[in-house]
C-alpha cells in the first residue's frame, strides 16, 4: 500500500466503495490556543537566539492574554462549525493560487520512474500506449467510485484528492489563479492531450460505445501523432506556462483573444491528462543519470530540449522520452503526493500485467492537431519565456542519492521509526555542513479529516539539536549518543502523531493570521516578529513519499538559500532527491547528498556499536 506523505504506519487498503466513509469523516479540529502557543515557542527554541526567544515569549503572552488571540480563536472555531474544513480553501489559496512564482521548479513535484529498456520511438510509443491504458483503467475505478479506501491506524482516510487529479487544470489570473475540474459536471472529458515536438494533439481515448481504446489502438493513434509532428521548428507555445504567474496571466489573456487559440487552450485544459513524448536528452554517465532525469521531470531541460513540450498548468503530465526516461510532473494545487504515488503504483502494476489485446482494426479518426495563431506579441512572450526558463534550468542544482547500504530494515531492527531516523540524518548532515540547525519542514497528511491536506512536522527540536551536537562532540560516549538519538526520534514520532491528528502548530497559526486579515483588524504582533519570519524560512523542506515502485520524487527548495529533500525509504535502500539553487553560494546539492550519506552510515555504526557493547 502507498504511504501518504509521511505517515507513521503503513496505510492499508480495504476494497469497498471509495466514498463510502466520506460523509462520516471527522472535521479538522481547531487546536487549543494555549497548546499552539506553547508548541510555537518550543519550535523556536532551537532556531532563534535567546534574546529573540525572550521577545517572542512576551508577544505570545500578550497575544494569549490580551484578548486578541482569544477573539481570533473564537472566530476560527465559528468558521470550523460553518465549513466542511476551516483550512482547505485558505490553504489552497495561500500556498498555491496566490503564489506568483512559476509552478515549474518552485511548486510542481516531479517523479522519476525506473529507467525503461527502450531507446527508440517504437519502444516509446509502446510504453506510452500501455501507460495511457493503465491510467484509463485507474480512471474507471475513480468514475465508478470503486477505488479501495485507504486506512491509517484503523481510521478511513479522505479520498477526495483522487477525484481532483484527472480532467483538471490550473488557470492563470492577473493576481490569483484558479483550478478547474472538468470531471465534475454533466459531460466529462473523453480525450487526453499528447505533445510531441512542441505540438499539441487531442487524442480521443474512448470508442463510440464508451469502451476505452485498447493498447493496440492507442499505439496506432500515437504513431499517427508522431508522424504528423516531425517538424521541429514549431513555436513552443507550452513554454508560456513556465513563466512567473503574473507574466503568464497577461500572456494568457493576450493568447486567448484569438478564437482558435482559445479553443486549443480549452482543449488542453479539459483533457483528462497530458502525455509528453520527449525528444532524447544528452547522454550522461549512469551515476548522473537519475539526477539528470529528475531535472528533466522538473523543468524539461531548457528551451532547446523539452521545456516547451509541456503544459505546466495541467494537473497531471506523464513524460515518456525516446531514450527510455519516463516519469511525470504534477501541478500541486489540487493534490498531495500520496494519491499521485498510488496512481503510479497502480499504473506500473497494470503495465506489468497487460498483454497486447488484438483489437479489431476499425480505422480510427486522425487525432486532431491543436492550432495556434502566433501573433508578433505571442512570439515575444514565447521568447521571454524561453530566456527565463533557461535561467531557471541553469539555476537548479539536482542530486539524486541512491543510498544502497541499507533501508528501513536498519532503523526497524533497532526499534526506531524509519522516517524519524532519516530526518535525524538530515539534521546531522545539515549541522555538519553549517554548524547550526535550521527551520525544517516535513509535510504530514491531514487525510484523517474531511478534505484534509497537510500540516507541518517541525523536525528541528531541542532533542534533535542535542543529538546532532553530541555526534560532533568527541567527549560524548556512544551510549550517550544512542540515548539522545532514541529521544530525538521519539520526539519526532510524537510530533508526527500530533500533526496527523490535527494538533500541529503551523496551520493553526496560518488560520489565525488569515482571520485577522479577513477581519481587517490590525495584524497581531506575533506575525510581524522576526522569530515568525525565521520559523517560516524553511532551509530544509522535506517530505517522505513512500511507494512500492522504486521511484524518486523531487521538488525545488522552498527558499532561495535552502534545500528541497524528498525521500522514499525502501526495505533495503533509500532514494533521496536533493535540490538547491546554484545562485546561492552556501548551498550545494551534491555536498549535502554526501553529508546525508555520511550521516546515515555514522548513525548505523553508532547503533551497531552500542548493540555490540550491550551484548558483551
Amino acid at each position: 500500500p502507498a504511504l501518504p506523505r509521511l505517515l507513521v504506519r503503513p496505510v492499508t487498503q480495504i476494497p469497498e466503495r471509495s466514498l463510502v466513509h466520506q460523509e462520516g469523516l471527522p472535521k479538522l479540529p481547531v487546536p487549543p490556543l494555549k497548546q499552539t502557543c506553547e508548541g510555537y515557542l518550543a519550535a523556536l527554541e532551537p532556531i532563534v537566539s535567546a534574546e529573540e526567544l525572550d521577545h517572542t515569549r512576551q508577544l505570545v503572552g500578550e497575544f494569549l492574554n490580551g484578548g486578541v488571540g482569544e477573539r481570533l480563536q473564537k472566530g476560527l472555531e465559528r468558521r470550523a462549525r460553518k465549513t466542511e474544513n476551516w483550512l482547505s480553501e485558505w490553504w489552497m489559496q495561500s500556498a498555491y493560487l496566490d503564489c506568483r512564482m512559476p509552478v515549474a521548479v518552485y511548486t510542481s513535484p516531479g517523479v522519476v520512474l525506473p529507467r525503461m529498456h527502450f531507446q527508440d520511438r517504437q519502444g516509446q510509443m509502446r510504453f506510452a500506449a500501455k501507460l495511457i491504458a493503465g491510467v484509463l483503467d485507474f480512471k474507471k475505478k475513480i468514475d465508478s467510485e470503486t477505488l479501495p479506501v485507504e486506512y491509517l491506524s484503523g481510521k478511513p482516510l479522505c479520498m477526495d484528492q483522487y477525484y481532483q487529479i484527472l480532467s483538471s487544470c490550473r488557470i492563470p489570473g492577473p493576481k490569483r489563479d484558479t483550478v478547474v475540474n472538468y470531471a465534475i459536471g454533466k459531460i466529462s472529458s473523453t480525450h487526453i492531450t499528447v505533445v510531441h515536438n512542441f505540438q499539441f494533439f487531442v487524442l480521443d481515448v474512448y470508442n463510440s460505445d464508451g469502451t476505452p481504446l485498447t493498447v493496440d489502438q492507442l499505439h496506432m493513434q500515437l504513431e499517427k501523432i508522431w508522424n504528423s509532428s516531425l517538424q521541429t521548428n514549431k513555436e513552443p507555445i507550452g513554454i508560456l506556462t513556465s513563466q512567473h504567474r503574473n507574466t503568464w496571466g497577461k500572456a494568457y489573456n493576450n493568447l486567448i483573444k484569438d478564437k482558435t487559440n482559445k479553443e486549443s487552450v480549452r482543449a488542453i485544459q479539459k483533457s483528462i491528462f497530458t502525455v509528453c513524448l520527449d525528444a532524447p536528452m544528452p547522454r550522461v554517465s549512469d551515476e548522473k543519470y537519475q539526477s539528470r532525469v529528475a531535472a528533466q521531470m522538473l523543468h524539461g531541460g531548457g528551451a532547446r530540449w523539452n521545456s516547451g513540450n509541456r503544459w505546466f498548468d495541467k494537473t497531471l503530465q506523464f513524460i515518456v522520452g525516446e531514450d527510455g526516461t519516463c516519469g511525470l510532473v504534477y501541478e500541486h494545487a489540487p493534490a498531495e503526493g500520496p494519491p499521485i504515488v498510488f496512481l503510479i503504483d497502480y499504473v506500473v502494476k497494470y503495465m506489468q500485467r497487460i498483454e497486447m489485446v488484438r483489437s479489431p482494426m476499425v480505422p480510427l479518426a486522425m487525432p486532431q492537431k491543436l492550432r495556434f495563431n502566433i501573433t508578433p506579441e505571442v512570439k515575444r512572450d514565447i521568447e521571454k519565456a524561453k530566456q527565463n526558463m533557461n535561467i531557471m534550468v541553469h539555476d537548479l542544482d539536482v542530486k539524486v542519492l541512491m543510498f544502497s547500504h541499507f533501508g528501513k530494515n536498519v532503523p526497524k531492527k533497532h526499534q526506531l521509526s524509519p522516517d524519524a531516523f532519516v530526518q535525524m540524518a538530515l539534521q546531522l548532515a545539515y549541522y555538519r555542513m553549517y554548524d547550526t540547525c535550521c527551520s525544517t519542514y516535513e509535510s504530514a497528511s491531514l487525510r484523517m479529516f474531511k478534505y484534509g491536506r497537510t500540516d507541518v512536522i517541525r523536525v528541528t527540536t531541542v532533542d534533535s539539536l542535542n543529538f546532532v551536537q553530541a555526534m560532533q562532540d568527541p567527549a560524548k560516549q556512544p551510549s550517550e549518543r544512542v540515548l539522545l538519538l532514541q529521544k530525538a526520534t521519539q520526539t519526532h514520532k510524537n510530533n508526527t502523531y500530533n500533526a496527523i491528528h490535527g494538533q500541529a502548530v503551523d496551520r493553526h497559526l496560518l488560520g489565525l493570521k488569515m482571520l485577522s486579515i479577513e477581519d481587517l483588524t490590525s495584524m497581531p504582533e506575533i506575525f510581524m516578529d522576526t522569530s515568525f519570519a525565521v520559523a517560516q524560512h524553511y532551509n530544509l523542506s522535506t517530505s517522505q513519499v513512500g511507494s512500492k515502485t522504486d521511484c524518486v520524487m523531487c521538488f525545488g527548495p522552498m527558499v532561495p538559500d535552502g534545500y528541497g529533500v524528498c525521500y522514499n525509504p525502501m526495505e533495503e535502500h533509500i532514494n533521496v532527491a536533493i535540490t538547491a539553487f546554484n545562485s546561492c553560494e552556501e548551498t550545494n546539492a551534491a555536498r549535502f547528498a554526501q553529508a546525508v550519506e555520511g550521516a546515515l552510515l555514522d548513525m548505523r555504526a553508532l547503533l551497531e556499536d552500542a548493540a555490540a557493547t550491550a551484548q558483551q
